[in-house]
């Protein structure tokens, strides 16, 4: 798979941009603040319905525009799609596939597909849980994009939940009368319905990385591992005796009638995938607190490539080698955005000989030397908003 056009309307900083793209490597070089990394959040946003950089719509619409547009052609083997995203700030967002209704934006889910490693990886390392519980979500929504459904679903569960505890705690902390709280019965059950199929999920992908990651790594870093991917559940310890969503399910009942008096007292829903973490490990130590910089930034890119190899292998199309250049196609598009910059020269000539042989993969540098020799290809200009083919 690889984007063959990306077109932007009040995007960030661009009015319009027309940008055509091929498969292999395309390098957008300019210096900072310039744009560059605007044209790669736009693919991942079609991508993830989200950015890397900030958590809500606003700052991506262009001051003074009351919307965005962001449409890309996408090549997969032979066939071409057209999928467009409109963004909306306070409103739905709406999105188009092949010129079509307006539909949901998450029925965009899966024509695109990207991998993006950039600076703000390093909170995979040394964050909090959430940004690691972002990395899985966002990787088994791009395995199984009806997964995006069920994380919906749990949101809007949770959310529920808390209000009628943050209504039961206030009303004990002001001496009123106690809260009728059965409906909370049904509540746990949907929380902990749609909570095992988010789990079983997150388990399935940490099983599947964790040889993946660790080759990456010593690929990256010779003899600097072992790694260590571990789940850590806020629901207990019995997530290795559970062997199926219904154990999964009863594991979270369970946690949820245990915590229940605590929950009211707090007036937050304790117990739930929203409280899990992913546990990192460098050797015997953990990566978080102990892991030196270059250490941190191997180990983030590392779990990046794992995710890359991973759905590679897993496209139905992975080991189609009808196109004339030779490439694999299905693979998801790779996005290195600032990050040779980060690397010493071993680790960056390294990482260009494991990505070269992308179907399609996006760079951005703030100059040309940044960019490995190995990665040769389209190179743009990027200056002014303007985007050239230098």
């Amino acid at each position: 798979m690889h984007v063959s056009h990306l077109s932007l309307a009040d995007f960030r900083s661009y009015a319009r941009a027309e940008v055509p793209l091929e498969p292999g490597v395309s390098a957008f070089v300019g210096p900072n603040g310039q744009g560059k990394t605007n044209l790669v959040e736009a693919v991942g946003y079609l991508a993830t319905l989200s950015s890397h950089r900030v958590s809500s719509d606003a700052p991506l619409v262009r001051m003074g525009a009351d919307r965005a547009v962001i449409r890309a052609s996408v090549v997969q083997g032979e066939r071409q799609q057209l999928v467009e995203l409109e963004l909306n700030p306070g409103k739905a967002n709406r999105a188009r596939i092949n010129r079509s209704s307006p539909g949901r934006p998450r029925d965009i889910l899966g024509i695109v597909r990207t991998v993006l490693f950039a600076p703000e990886d390093l909170a995979l390392v040394k964050g909090d849980p959430g940004e690691r519980r972002r990395f899985l979500d966002e990787l088994i929504t791009a395995r199984s994009p009806r997964m995006a459904g069920v994380r919906s679903d749990y949101e809007r569960v949770l959310k529920q939940r808390n209000t009628l505890l943050k209504s039961a705690a206030m009303a004990r902390r002001h001496g009123g009368r106690s809260m009728d709280l059965s409906t909370l019965d049904v509540w746990d059950q949907h929380l902990a319905r749609a909570g095992a199929e988010l789990l079983a999920q997150r388990l399935d992908l940490i099983a599947a990385l964790q040889p993946l990651a660790d080759k990456a790594y010593d690929q990256l870093a010779p003899g600097g591992g072992p790694l260590a991917l571990d789940y850590r559940s806020s629901a207990g310890e019995g997530l290795a005796a559970a062997n199926n969503r219904e154990d999964l399910y009863a594991l979270l009942m369970t946690a949820l009638g245990e915590a229940r008096k605590q929950e009211i007292e707090r007036g937050v829903t304790l117990v739930g995938p929203h409280r899990d973490d992913l546990l990192l490990a460098l050797g015997r130590l953990p990566a978080k607190g102990y892991a030196s910089h270059g250490e941190s930034w191997s180990y983030a890119l590392a779990l990046r490539l794992a995710s890359y190899d991973l759905l590679r292998a897993e496209s139905p199309l992975a080991h189609d080698t009808s196109s004339e250049s030779g490439r694999r196609v299905g693979e998801p598009v790779l996005v290195l955005d600032d990050v040779f910059a980060e690397l010493d020269e071993r680790r960056r000539e390294r990482l260009a000989e494991l990505v070269a042989p992308g179907e399609q993969v996006l760079v951005t540098a703030a100059v040309d030397d940044d960019v490995p020799g190995l990665l040769a290809g389209a190179r743009f200009t990027v200056a002014d908003g303007r985007v050239a083919r230098a």
